[in-house]
């Protein structure tokens, strides 16, 4: 069925417009520039963890062909792209993590869901857990739909995602005395990691941590 896909729509590379690469090698690299640094944050980026997380991991900055290529996975629909990413968040984890027994992601609201039809986070965490070995469990709901992150100041995005997670009803008794990883495709703030550590702190995790393709400066 990939082939099929690929011989009707071929692939063009987000970052350079490349023909039949779905992720070129030179747009690829900056994805895994930080295959080699120790765990937490770098020198110039902020040192505060969202509230409620243990550790935060992250693969690239958020620039250049990374923001093209989770821009053309989350608005254009391009999951071939998910293979790419979720090999620099699996190997960032492997180098990094620190605890973690269960993946799960920050859910998209119901409505958003339908008219997108897909989950791209979810679609990062499930191919994350296969190359890690893993599970992936559906942990979080999104009680409330919230503004697009990117088109509000820091404050604004704070109160935006203030309680709009909740762990999710079918779950949430055997979440008692896990430690998840939430993985998501971009943190800027860290309001809406925060908002989910709460909801799964709420419903009796040990700890929480988060793993993201990206972070925006």
């Amino acid at each position: 069925m990939r082939a099929l896909v690929d011989l009707l729509m071929p692939p063009n590379c987000p970052g350079c417009g490349m023909e039949d690469a779905v992720l070129c090698e030179a747009c690829r690299a900056p994805l895994f520039r930080r295959r080699r640094e120790p765990p937490g944050v770098p020198l110039g980026m902020p040192t505060s963890l969202p509230p409620g997380l243990l550790q935060l991991e992250w693969c690239a900055a958020y620039s250049g062909p990374v923001r093209a290529a989770l821009h053309a996975l989350k608005y254009r629909g391009e999951r071939r792209l998910v293979e790419p990413l979720a090999d620099a968040l699996a190997e960032r984890w492997q180098a990094t993590g620190r605890g973690g027994d269960v993946l799960t992601w920050v859910p998209v609201h119901a409505s958003r869901l339908r008219n997108r039809g897909f989950d791209q986070a979810e679609l990062l965490a499930r191919r994350t857990g296969a190359l890690l070995g893993m599970p992936v469990v559906r942990c979080l709901e999104r009680s409330r739909r919230t503004d697009a992150q990117h088109a509000l100041g820091q404050t604004e995005r704070m109160s935006n995602t203030g309680a709009a997670f909740v762990a999710a009803p079918a779950i949430s008794r055997e979440l008692v005395g896990r430690w998840p990883v939430v993985v998501d495709d971009i943190v800027t703030t860290g309001a809406t990691l925060g908002g989910c550590a709460a909801a799964l702190l709420d419903a009796g995790v040990v700890g929480v941590s988060a793993l993201a393709t990206a972070r925006d400066r």
